[in-house]
């Protein structure tokens, strides 16, 4: 049998976790084909996880730390791994953005990310990234929709989030993606921890027209904000700006339709064809 090949757990997150997996397999005496028996996957699929050729999806990194009794490392590791592909702006944000207790949203032209179905985030990826290749795009969609586990936490952070019309009439992706979009708006709508306003087109124009906008409140830490364009982010921490777009944002929930009349303005979007 050949020796294994050679790990170098500081290339990458994901050599990273690989190397750990490897570790951890090869204290519990398991061969890749035991471990792979394990979590469900073949012996080919542990060998790409430990080379990093091919990271494991989240439900599979669980059910690594589970049949590695890793405490949590490899679920670590494996967040960890998928905000390796976010340029340092946008990871600096997600870092604040896992620990705030209360979100203050607002998006021109898209669902914000932790709101997204899958297919909707496919969709918008596919649209934004064109070159990025089936599993690249897999990894991202994953990288993506498993923030809404913020929202799912035991103590999940409040988020206030306002969405403007177009968001809700841009098609993106097939017909049956927007529905099951909107119909995640709703439900999301129903949680106690989550309040949603819709910007009608009819509204008056405000600061932050055709951008996005979020506010973080950190328990260690004073509020942030982050603004964010195509392809270009800032993360804004002086106290004077970050007061300056929380007034932006007070007034966009002045002129938003009320949580009520958000999501029946949903309800009739979701009967309405779109083009």
């Amino acid at each position: 049998m050949p020796a294994p090949k050679d790990l170098d757990p500081r290339a990458s997150m994901a050599d990273y976790l690989g190397s750990r997996v490897r570790k951890r397999r090869e204290a519990l005496g398991w061969t890749q084909k035991q471990l792979g028996c394990h979590v469900h996957v073949s012996h080919n699929r542990i060998a790409q996880i430990e080379l990093a050729t091919d990271p494991p999806p989240m439900a599979l990194a669980e059910s690594l730390d589970l049949a590695l009794e890793a405490d949590g490392e490899i679920k670590d590791l494996w967040w960890h791994m998928t905000r390796e592909s976010y340029v340092d702006w946008a990871r600096e944000f997600m870092e604040k953005e896992a620990r705030a207790v209360k979100m203050l949203k607002y998006t021109a032209q898209s669902v914000p990310g932790l709101l997204q179905t899958p297919a909707y985030a496919r969709a918008s990826l596919r649209e934004g990234l064109p070159h990025l290749s089936e599993e690249e795009l897999d990894r991202q969609v994953e990288a993506r929709v498993s923030r809404r586990l913020l929202l799912e936490k035991e103590e999940p952070p409040f988020l206030w989030a306002v969405l403007d019309e177009t968001a809700l009439r841009r098609r993106v992706g097939e017909r049956s993606t927007m529905h099951e979009q909107l119909s995640l708006l709703l439900k999301a709508a129903e949680r106690p921890h989550i309040t949603l306003q819709v910007l009608p087109f009819e509204a008056e124009r405000h600061p932050i027209t055709g951008g996005s906008l979020t506010l973080l409140s950190l328990p260690d830490g004073p509020d942030v904000a982050y603004l964010e364009g195509y392809s270009c982010g800032e993360l804004v921490e002086v106290p004077e700006r970050v007061t300056r777009y929380a007034h932006a944002f007070d007034l966009l929930q002045v002129h938003a339709l009320t949580p009520a009349a958000s999501e029946r303005l949903i309800r009739d979007t979701m009967k309405e064809p779109h083009p």
